[in-house]
């Protein structure tokens, strides 16, 4: 005869993603593999982190990470960012594989709003977090629209926003999240990663998987995946570059360099990706 505590089980700890949750994410994961930039529904669970807060990244990282595994964590480029040092913790704690700063040793990279800039090898999987999935939405409020459009590859909307951005600023002006097409079939936003991350997802070397906690989707650029961004033919598409600037760390001209208030009070300018500028120093000495 059973007693109660047989069926409750010994009480110990499950951790934070049990096993059956892990494999619905690994469906999800190679169904978006085989359709590339195809979303794909999946059932999102609770995490430790907020909702918006790399929930979606998170999952798709406890599904695919191992024992065996190199975990890098990054937010905006900076392992040392509160948001990457807690998720790498939490991940490292639960499942107990190494931690790694060298985007070269790395097998899992997970990233909010930066590609590195280190190339990418075919053995390295990239995962993306992202807040909102869906590119359509600046143009199309309903769901059930969006859907269509999608199944329909109709983005005639997409292209007349850009059209109109063009005509009222001479530019287009978005930045973040560049919509993008893939294999010349699904639009997609790449996240909040800046359009100089943009042409890193064209034919790259990895597996890049997105992950969207919040809005329950998965998407995926398989390697050596044609992703091109949406661009009329007489405005080519530009990526962020200021005329001079350079890192005041490492001299870096052809990084992503973001603005750092300066002693004298002026704009200073240093690598987002803190390994990348790491090692260019160690180079120079």
């Amino acid at each position: 005869m059973r007693t109660i505590t047989d069926l409750a089980g010994d009480g110990g700890r499950r951790g934070i993603f049990d096993e059956l949750s892990k494999r619905e994410v690994r469906r999800a994961a190679l169904t978006a593999v085989a359709v590339p930039g195809y979303q794909v529904p999946f059932g999102s669970r609770e995490m430790p982190v907020a909702r918006g807060w790399g929930s979606g990244g998170l999952q798709v990282t406890l599904a695919l990470v191992g024992p065996q595994d190199r975990l890098k964590v990054i937010d905006q480029g900076d392992d040392g960012g509160v948001n990457a040092s807690n998720l790498r913790r939490l991940v490292v704690n639960h499942v107990g594989c190494q931690e790694e700063s060298d985007t070269r040793e790395a097998s899992l990279i997970q990233s909010r709003h930066r590609i590195p800039e280190t190339p990418l090898r075919a053995d390295q999987v990239l995962v993306l977090q992202v807040p909102v999935p869906e590119p359509l939405r600046a143009v199309e409020h309903d769901v059930r629209e969006q859907r269509r459009m999608h199944a329909e590859a109709d983005y005639s909307r997409m292209w007349v926003g850009l059209y109109e951005d063009v005509v009222r600023n001479g530019v287009v002006t978005k930045t973040a999240g560049y919509p993008c097409m893939v294999n010349d079939r699904y639009l997609i936003s790449p996240t909040p990663i800046p359009r100089f991350d943009v042409p890193k997802l064209d034919r790259a070397e990895q597996l890049t998987l997105f992950g969207a906690g919040r809005e329950k989707r998965i998407y995926a650029v398989p390697p050596h995946t044609v992703v091109e961004p949406l661009v009329f033919e007489d405005i080519p598409f530009e990526v962020e570059h200021t005329p001079g600037a350079a890192c005041r760390h490492c001299g870096s001209q052809e990084s992503y360099l973001v603005e750092v208030p300066s002693v004298a009070g002026s704009v200073a300018w240093v690598c987002s990706d803190t390994d990348f500028c790491a090692r260019n120093r160690e180079k120079d000495q």
